[in-house]
């Protein structure tokens, strides 16, 4: 009788161990939860398989293992930036044209991590030999407007290859290259190099394609915060890159793995009847995205994207192309990940 008490004892003081064990870790867990700092990526685009890189460190608990607790967010980019400025979000994916802008106008904002290393966006033709951006003179141009990354693009290409740009007759088409250059519409458009051109070849069209950076090493896509994070958050901003670089460099090593967590947990809608263009654009883009440091910023192309907008009349004043951007969360991300 007194084995069996002993014994009915010994199985109730094991049974309340495990209990606080599993109270202890719940409790443990839930604080490590509660102590993750929230934060917002705001996009300048809708939910999009270009994001891949931020979604696969999202997937993989990078921001997590940072001590971040990450939500996307989606918006225009030139509200997006002033956002930043204000503090009322931290990060955001802006390009070096609107970084030159804001600080042009005296906003706060810093480039901390470059993302695209070539810029994005492209002239292509169906019907036009295009050899140089001068054969557009005497022909119509279609792109979505006055405004954004493809109108940009154009004037930094028609700057660099000296294209007579009163020759060229300028027509809003909005975001419908494609058809607007299969109907004849227009002879030739501004199109995202990673995605229109693909568009009319699984069309079974031949496009000509001039690419912008060809031309002129602008600035591109990146992440973006505001000074006041870099002198009172350097941490969370050290984190946010590091976490963000691992996606990055985790989506060029392995683009099939990229893609399946993009449609699986990100953008559905980039499966089905659409994958197969939908895994073209992610593997052009690959392209654009590769460089020797990945995330480092080249001064070189900060100052020529600072001379083209100060010659093309988009900023009234210069700023200071040391206050554009810094490296020094590059650098620490890229030491410790080396480890």
């Amino acid at each position: 009788m007194r084995s069996r008490l002993l014994a009915s004892l010994a199985i109730l003081l094991f049974t309340a161990w495990v209990v606080a064990c599993n109270q202890q870790a719940t409790s443990n867990e839930t604080e490590e939860q509660s102590a993750a700092t929230p934060v917002t990526l705001a996009m300048g685009f809708i939910p999009n398989v270009q994001f891949a890189p931020f979604y696969v460190a999202h997937a993989k608990g990078y921001y997590a293992e940072e001590g971040i607790d990450l939500t996307f967010d989606y918006g225009m980019e030139n509200d997006l930036v002033q956002l930043v400025a204000a503090d009322e979000l931290q990060f955001a994916i802006a390009s070096g044209d609107q970084v030159i802008l804001g600080r042009s106008q005296g906003l706060p904002v810093v480039y901390v991590m470059e993302w695209y290393r070539r810029y994005p966006v492209a002239v292509t033709s169906i019907t036009l030999d295009l050899q140089h951006p001068k054969d557009l003179e005497g022909h119509t141009l279609g792109l979505p407007g006055l405004f954004g990354a493809n109108y940009i693009g154009w004037l930094a290409m028609a700057y660099a290859a000296d294209v007579d740009q009163d020759r060229v007759h300028l027509e809003a088409i909005g975001f419908n290259q494609v058809p607007a250059l299969i109907d004849g519409q227009v002879d030739a458009a501004m199109v995202y190099a990673t995605n229109e051109p693909l568009q009319l070849k699984l069309q079974g069209y031949d496009p000509k394609t001039l690419y912008v950076s060809d031309y002129i090493d602008l600035v591109s896509n990146g992440l973006i915060t505001n000074e006041k994070s870099i002198e009172t958050r350097s941490e969370l901003v050290e984190g946010m890159v590091r976490a963000s670089l691992r996606g990055l460099a985790d989506t060029l090593a392995n683009p099939d793995e990229a893609f399946d967590i993009v449609v699986k947990e990100y953008v559905p809608e980039a499966g089905g009847e659409n994958a197969e263009i939908q895994r073209a654009v992610l593997e052009e883009a690959l392209s654009f995205w590769q460089s020797e440091t990945l995330g480092a910023s080249r001064p070189e192309a900060w100052q020529a994207s600072v001379e083209f907008m100060a010659a093309a009349g988009l900023i009234d004043t210069t700023p200071n192309v040391e206050t554009l951007f810094t490296n020094q969360f590059v650098d620490t991300a890229s030491v410790s990940l080396r480890r």
